[in-house]
């Protein structure tokens, strides 16, 4: 097996330098002080969302762990609150993409490819920690979850490894209430959809120092697409303790079991054998009734937080996540007969898979004094180790069949039999190391300096001998940003930071390509209005990487495989701004819009993916007046496309319309409406080769919620 190796700069000199910003522990402090909605009763600290009717947050630390407000942080952030996510009924992790400003979906079948500033999203966090397994697969449902914060573009401080595109970070809710608190909620819709929901939380001792929430629910829902049915179920549950003044400790578990039958596996064909497009009802799918997508995730959580003297704190978090997956599917390939049917081929897959990852982040926050003004040091290390431990499928020998009518057949699952060719993964595994600083200098009353560090060891391993096993240590990744206030108001800011990714995609010789290095530039401007109510930004952002992986021109396979080798391209630039509003523009009115833009083009200057939206833009505002309130959502993509000549498929440029409209019956009783596409807008939600996916039509869901 071929080991690469790669040498910077040693691991000791970076921890030395972190270690020396400690400082002696002389005093004693007490917990961080929280805040107390009198409408809820809930404990709420810096930073949640839950109970507040707001569309921003004063404080998120997904860009560089430092306690800083969305105007203090020299990148573009957003913050999807937990108001915004019921005011829209998103429930979940790839609906939610749908929403957000610079995210372009390639939607294929229960797996999304989604991508910002023409760069794939491989990765996304929970709690900060970052998650690598299957993500593009994982529709797991956001009823456990308080926020949903981004940073826009290269978050290498914070994450390791990954593409400068986005980072996407899942806030768990907590047990906050030392009261008896908590809602029950009732949801039904098109399609037959249907669902109920409990969330509850209360104190387990009589002082309120330990506290737990539940959260279950249950949905089921059939589908505009012929044969498909999707089953969800959920358990999520949490103790937080305060174990003295100085330490809280917060556990919990979560379980999701995701069914999905009849599930397409790739989309229509988009031409007939003629070379005309094809013009497929959105019903129809390639897919059949005996097809499954399942999954089941399990998770287990703990964190703990020390507070020391100096008002310094101590962060010890830890996450095991287990996914396990069940599917058998069908595909198809080819062009359409017109007339018959005839012309396409199909295959059938079984597999089962087992992923199991395990996340350690140990962290300080250690502010200081220096010449008379007041810092914030951030040191800390991290473990993230990613894990396949099971991967075996099965499919027929020699893969393809033909089918006589696409108009008309029924295909079955055939029984497993030595014709079959089996396909087994070895285990493989991928480990990161890391260690990382962060410091927030205030050079002057108005002007901060923000300089960090992240030095990380990445190694791949298999048990495969056709794989190659691929290492590198010590790779540094800096990070610079610089805010100044301009007033009270408004600062602008600029920053840098570097960008490294190894790849698993190979040659048509069978090696690896090199790992993607590259820079992010950023200057902005932002705002933040009545008392922090509403967060406004405008950002620029330049990216410039080599070693990105396109499709070989000649379509030659990988040695072995069925899948299309790759080739590096060098001088990969994306360059672009966004614009966003969010947060209280009265009482009574509120609103969340986002605007990006992005160019992007490989040294010849060819554009680079053009199957993601030059321009989106989305926009949600409400306005309530007493017990009523309306929201209205507006989501445009710009063109894209993919192939050449008569080859090519297009889907221009479009906008579905949401609306919202909603009723306290009581004090205690909700009633709400949403209605997405209302206008039944018909468009592609993914394109490929020779093929193409539909967006959701106009779907209604009603909401019943009762709080306590």
């Amino acid at each position: 097996m071929k080991n690469i190796e790669r040498k910077i700069i040693p691991l000791s000199l970076c921890l030395s330098l972190a270690l020396s910003a400690n400082a002696k522990a002389e005093e004693k402090t007490i917990l961080e002080e929280i805040k107390v909605s009198e409408e809820l009763g809930y404990y709420i600290s810096e930073g949640t969302t839950e109970g507040v009717d707001s569309y921003t947050t004063k404080s998120m630390g997904t860009a560089t762990k430092l306690n800083l407000s969305v105007k203090d942080t020299p990148q573009s952030v957003k913050v999807l609150t937990n108001q915004y996510l019921k005011d829209t009924n998103i429930s979940s992790y790839q609906d939610v993409l749908e929403k957000i400003p610079g995210v372009t979906l390639n939607r294929w079948d229960e797996r999304v490819n989604a991508s910002a500033r023409g760069f794939d999203i491989d990765y996304y966090k929970i709690d900060g920690m970052p998650t690598y397994s299957t993500y593009n697969e994982r529709d797991f449902d956001l009823s456990v979850y308080d926020r949903v914060e981004l940073v826009k573009g290269a978050n290498g401080l914070t994450t390791g490894y990954g593409n400068p595109s986005m980072s996407i970070n899942l806030v768990r809710k907590r047990a906050n209430s030392k009261e008896l608190t908590g809602d029950i909620s009732a949801t039904a819709g098109s399609w037959d959809s249907y669902g109920i929901a409990a969330d509850v939380g209360s104190a387990l001792n009589e002082s309120g120092s330990v506290r737990g929430r539940v959260v279950l629910k249950h949905e089921e829902q059939d589908s505009y697409m012929d044969n498909y049915k999707r089953e969800n179920n959920l358990f999520y549950g949490v103790i937080d303790s305060d174990l003295s003044d100085t330490t809280y400790l917060s556990t919990g578990v979560s379980y999701q079991n995701l069914d999905r039958d009849g599930v397409r596996w790739g989309g229509l064909p988009a031409f007939y054998s003629d070379g005309t497009r094809t013009d497929f009802s959105r019903s129809k799918t390639v897919s059949d009734d005996w097809t499954y997508w399942n999954s089941e995730i399990k998770s287990v959580f703990a964190d703990l937080k020390q507070y020391l003297p100096k008002d310094m704190t101590l962060n010890l978090s830890y996450a095991y996540d287990e996914i396990n997956t069940d599917t058998a599917l069908l595909y198809f390939s080819g062009k359409v007969n017109k007339v018959d049917g005839s012309g396409l081929q199909y295959m059938d897959w079984e597999a089962q898979t087992q992923n199991k990852q395990h996340n350690i982040d140990l962290s300080m926050n250690i502010p200081y004094k220096l010449a008379k003004k007041e810092h914030e040091l951030v040191i800390g290390t991290s473990y993230n180790l990613d894990k396949t431990t099971k991967y075996e499928g099965r499919y027929p020998n020699g893969y393809y069949s033909t089918l006589n009518n696409f108009y008309d057949y029924n295909l079955t699952l055939p029984s497993a039999s030595s014709s079959d060719a089996p396909y087994i993964l070895q285990p493989e595994q991928i480990e990161q190391k890391a260690i990382y600083l962060a410091n927030n200098i205030l050079l002057m009353d108005d002007l901060k300096f923000i300089v960090g560090a992240r030095v990380s060891n990445w190694e791949y391993t298999s048990k495969n001998s056709t794989k190659q096993s691929r290492k590198f240590d010590n790779e540094l990744t800096p990070y610079v940003g610089l805010v100044y206030d301009l007033d009270k108001n408004h600062s602008i800011y600029t920053s840098y930071t570097s960008i490294f990714k190894p790849q698993d995609k190979k040659t048509v010789s069978g090696e690896y390509l090199d790992p993607i290095e590259g820079n992010n530039y950023e200057i902005g401007i932002k705002g933040e209005y009545f008392d922090n109510r509403l967060n406004t930004s405008l950002a620029l952002f330049r990216i410039e990487q080599d070693n990105v992986a396109e499709d070989d021109p000649s379509g030659t396979f990988v040695p072995g495989t069925t899948t299309v080798a790759s080739v590096s391209a060098d001088g990969v630039t994306s360059k672009g701004f966004e614009f966003d509003i969010a947060g209280q523009i009265t009482d009574n009115f509120s609103m969340d819009f986002g605007l990006a833009n992005f160019e992007a083009e490989d040294a010849n200057g060819e554009k680079f993916n053009t199957k993601a939206s030059r321009t989106t833009a989305n926009i949600f505002a409400k306005y309530k007046v007493n017990e009523y309130r309306a929201g209205l959502g507006l989501n445009y993509k710009s063109k894209i496309y993919t192939g050449t000549g008569l080859s090519e498929i297009t889907q221009d440029a479009y906008i579905t319309t949401d609306l919202m409209l909603g009723y306290e019956l009581s004090k205690n009783t909700d009633l709400q409406l949403n209605i997405n596409n209302i206008f039944d807008k018909e468009y592609y939600t993914g394109i490929g080769a020779n093929s193409m996916v539909y967006g959701d039509p106009r779907n209604t869901t009603l909401t019943m919620r009762y709080k306590f």
